[in-house]
């Protein structure tokens, strides 16, 4: 079955796309084999209660067992290369300029994946509040989304223009 939701895509650059890939191919090989045997140094130290470097190591297994799973989502979902993009309508790929309702100061940011870390200027997800109530407005547009103290905030779109990169 093809999935065709584009709310579970994540587009990538090819150098995005490489770089996840290598972390998740050394975690799940190499990674897993260099805690195991730190887990298997502290397990013969002796007592496994007191034994500090024991549970540092397993709490350490736990969290690259944790990024493995993200890195297998992320990777299972990502299509490499540009999302379509229109001039003018925001979306994953494109420079968008906002100003925030009562404040004259204006945020220009990448609406792109997290993943896509290395860009010049911030980085939202479109998955984030502002980045789901803005996804498809137009130049001109406002938006309006929920801050986590359960204020809410509305925005006026002031630019969407593809990026260019660096």
């Amino acid at each position: 079955m093809t999935e065709t939701r584009a709310d579970n895509v994540t587009w990538l650059t090819q150098e995005a796309y490489d770089r996840l890939k290598a972390e998740l191919d050394h975690l799940s090989g190499p990674g897993r084999i260099e805690i195991a045997q730190k887990i298997e140094a502290a397990r013969e130290e002796g007592d496994l209660r007191e034994n500090g470097g024991y549970h540092a190591a397993k709490e350490e297994q736990g969290k690259i067992e944790g990024r493995i799973l993200q890195l297998q989502g992320i990777l299972e979902n990502a299509r490499v290369g540009e999302a379509p993009r229109t001039e003018g309508v925001v979306g994953p790929g494109m420079t968008v300029t906002v100003s925030f309702e009562g404040d004259d100061e204006e945020v220009t940011f990448l609406l792109a994946s997290r993943e896509e870390v290395g860009a010049p200027i911030d980085v939202y997800s479109p998955k984030s509040p502002l980045g789901s109530a803005i996804d498809g407005k137009k130049v001109g547009d406002k938006a309006t989304y929920n801050l986590p103290n359960g204020r809410s905030m509305t925005v006026e779109i002031l630019d969407a223009t593809p990026y260019g990169g660096a």
